[in-house]
């Protein structure tokens, strides 16, 4: 237990000379380099939380949270309405719908240039049980309900990148050539592609390079002619409560229905992303608990000058019969002062700083080369009493020597000493 002579003599340690309640001025420093260490990995941790969530939200944009597929030669799902029934059951399943994917050559009327694009084929907008991703609500203009003149919903809804090249705007037309479905000609032997015609009813959005450059979006019964499927289909996308709750949805959903169906989760489908991600985090993290530890160097500097400096008062106290332990109490007090008080400001700093940045949009970044128009800040409950935590015992810990080398002193000799 710390005695109220035992505080008082800390406090008066870390005061400056000549009876003044201020803080000396080497103790201003050491509290100075913790409360910059301590906000810099907040707002930095921050930082990084944010450009991981705002990345994640664009890049799973046309992404569901898991996807049902199946082994097997053609990789489809034949008789996927009673398997679609059966996900709908499980427990943590919140929508689930049929997807087709598959690649094809993609040229406007009015152009011979060719591209090659990636075909998506989904329930149209207003289908129930369609809103398994947030794609629909990215339209650019025209939606994704995919209804053309004819009454038929021969539509397709191009990626804004995509449709600037093709010069493809809504109301033209669109040639897809597939190879899917191996058609072959009766004469040559040959692979016929097959060729498909359809109106843009819409173009997207998404600030996402790999969907705006790639994707063409159609109802599902047009991308099945494409790639040959018949009514078949390539996977069932699934919807869950969060995010968080897809990996166990999906062993669930595995176990559900067996082989031949597997289930891959958002993660998986990006986990070198994902994980270059969290390395980043974290390398960034040990750059920055650098800062802290430098700061505790501070420390430890602080405290060793005052036990040189006040080497004969300590000999006093301890001849007039303080402890050793007392006297290292002492200084582990004034060290973890300098830790709380350094950590305290840092934490109020640092979150000031990174709401503001957030909330008030300070650092503006290109959407064209980032995707977002600022930097965005995320400030995890989680992050910041690691961060606490850290700069408070790496403070304390800074003050294990200088509160060692006190206790050791000698009364006789911290008497004579100059």
């Amino acid at each position: 237990m710390i005695s109220r002579l035992e505080f008082s003599i800390a406090g008066r340690y870390l005061r400056s000379r000549r009876g003044s309640r201020l803080l000396s001025f080497i103790t201003v420093i050491a509290i100075g380099g913790i409360t910059v260490g301590v906000s810099a990995l907040i707002v930095i941790m921050g930082v990084m939380n944010g450009l991981q969530t705002d990345l994640r939200d664009k890049i799973l944009v046309g992404s569901p949270d898991l996807r049902v597929l199946s082994y097997g030669d053609e990789l489809i799902i034949k008789h996927w309405p009673a398997v679609l029934e059966r996900v709908k059951r499980q427990p943590g399943v919140v929508a689930a719908a049929p997807f087709v994917l598959t690649t094809a050559l993609v040229k406007t009327e009015k152009s011979n240039y060719i591209e090659s694009a990636q075909v998506a084929g989904i329930l149209a907008a207003g289908t129930p049980g369609a809103n398994v991703t947030t794609i629909r609500e990215h339209a650019d203009s025209g939606a994704f309900r995919f209804a053309t003149a004819d009454g038929k919903r021969r539509g397709a809804v191009l990626g804004k990148l995509l449709s600037q090249r093709l010069n493809a705007t809504t109301g033209s037309s669109i040639t897809l050539y597939s190879a899917a479905g191996k058609q072959v000609n009766p004469v040559t032997g040959m692979v016929m592609p097959r060729v498909t015609t359809l109106e843009v009813t819409g173009v997207f959005d998404t600030g996402m390079y790999e969907y705006d450059d790639k994707y063409i979006y159609v109802d599902l019964a047009s991308a099945q002619a494409i790639a040959g499927l018949d009514s078949s289909v390539t996977g069932l996308e699934v919807r869950t409560p969060s995010r968080d709750m897809a990996p166990a949805v999906a062993l669930a959903v595995t176990d559900l229905l067996g082989f031949p169906f597997h289930t891959v989760d958002w993660h998986e489908q990006n986990s070198a992303l994902f994980r270059a991600l969290n390395l980043e985090k974290l390398g960034m993290g040990l750059i920055l608990l650098l800062i802290i530890i430098v700061a505790a160097f501070n420390v430890v500097s602080t405290l060793t000058m005052v036990v040189r400096d006040k080497t004969r008062e300590i000999g006093i106290l301890k001849a007039m019969g303080l402890r050793s332990a007392a006297v290292r109490r002492i200084f582990l007090m004034q060290g973890l002062v300098i830790g709380i008080v350094g950590t305290c400001t840092g934490l109020v700093v640092g979150v000031a700083a990174g709401y503001s940045i957030n909330r008030y949009k300070l650092i503006a970044l290109d959407p064209q080369v980032y995707f977002i128009d600022h930097l965005p800040v995320r400030l995890q409950p989680f992050d910041i009493g690691l961060i606490v935590l850290l700069g408070i015992l790496v403070a304390t810990v800074a003050t294990l020597y200088p509160a060692a080398q006190a206790a050791r002193l000698f009364p006789i000799e911290a008497i004579r000493s100059e």
